[in-house]
């Protein structure tokens, strides 16, 4: 059985990961932002679920919490950082410190975290770090600009960060996950004001059909706790983890576009080498 640290596990696919963690067998070791969240996840099983209030963007508090888990719970097997939440708006209508925040969360609460477990995993020489990026970490969408350039970013933390510590034996996934039936797309969701009516045309209609799914989304959080776990016993598990049939479809027509252009420029890419490098 592993020890997990599982970063945001009040809600949604946090939630869900601790859950199936905690049936499979395992510790796991659950930060909130409540004290009532807390008692709430300890509740889950009183030997087995440990809570700890923490905001992730508060560095020297993660770090604390991590050396605490460490030395009183035991030594952290496995990372999911899944703390973060959406910010919806067009990009010239969201405010800098709406995107600043995003990124403390979504990106420095990640990175916090992901550094604070990498000392005692390297010391180890063993570990599995898991962060939940999304499909908008693959693939951009209008409407959410800012939510899709944190996730881009940890992308590429994740990406070097497999590359450097793989020597130690340790694993490193992106998480990718589609629409799931969490409340992302509602209470989690932070909304920029509107002020610009030349978006109206386009914002509206994704705002009106975010509303409209919410709920009937195509992904089940206990799915995709299910195959996060399937991952984790993996020998050789991947370095992407892309979750539902949406995500799938987005992030692979996302690639092909890529792709396209590549193909397209590639005379003129090739073009801006010294001709003795052709």
């Amino acid at each position: 059985m592993k020890t997990f640290l599982i970063t945001g596990v009040s809600t949604g696919l946090g939630r869900a990961f601790a859950v199936a963690a905690l049936q499979a067998g395992h510790t796991v070791v659950g930060t909130v932002r409540k004290d009532a969240d807390a008692t709430a996840f300890t509740a889950l099983d009183p030997h087995r679920a440990h809570a700890r209030v923490l905001d992730v963007t508060d560095e020297r508090a993660v770090f604390a919490v991590v050396a605490d888990v460490e030395r009183t719970v035991g030594a952290v097997d496995v990372l999911i950082a899944n703390a973060g939440y959406g910010l919806e708006g067009t990009f010239e209508e969201t405010p800098l410190a709406a995107l600043r925040a995003q990124f403390d969360v979504n990106v420095f609460g990640a990175a916090a975290t992901v550094q604070a477990v990498l000392p005692f995993m390297r010391e180890r020489r063993r570990g599995h770090i898991l962060a939940v990026t999304s499909m908008g970490g693959l693939a951009g969408f209008a409407g959410v600009a800012a939510y899709c350039g944190s996730k881009y970013a940890l992308e590429g933390i994740l990406e070097a960060v497999g590359k450097e510590v793989a020597p130690f034996g340790i694993h490193v996934t992106a998480v990718e996950p589609g629409s799931f039936r969490t409340d992302w797309a509602g209470r989690s969701m932070t909304r920029a004001p509107r002020s610009i009516p030349d978006y109206d045309a386009l914002f509206d209609p994704i705002r009106d059909a975010r509303h409209e799914a919410s709920g009937r989304q195509l992904g089940d959080p206990a799915h995709a706790a299910t195959a996060v776990l399937e991952v984790i016993d993996a020998p050789e598990p991947p370095r992407h983890l892309v979750l539902g049939s949406d995500a799938l479809r987005l992030v692979r027509a996302g690639r092909a576009a890529v792709d396209a252009d590549l193909l397209a420029w590639e005379e003129l890419t090739l073009s801006t080498d010294f001709p003795a490098q052709r």
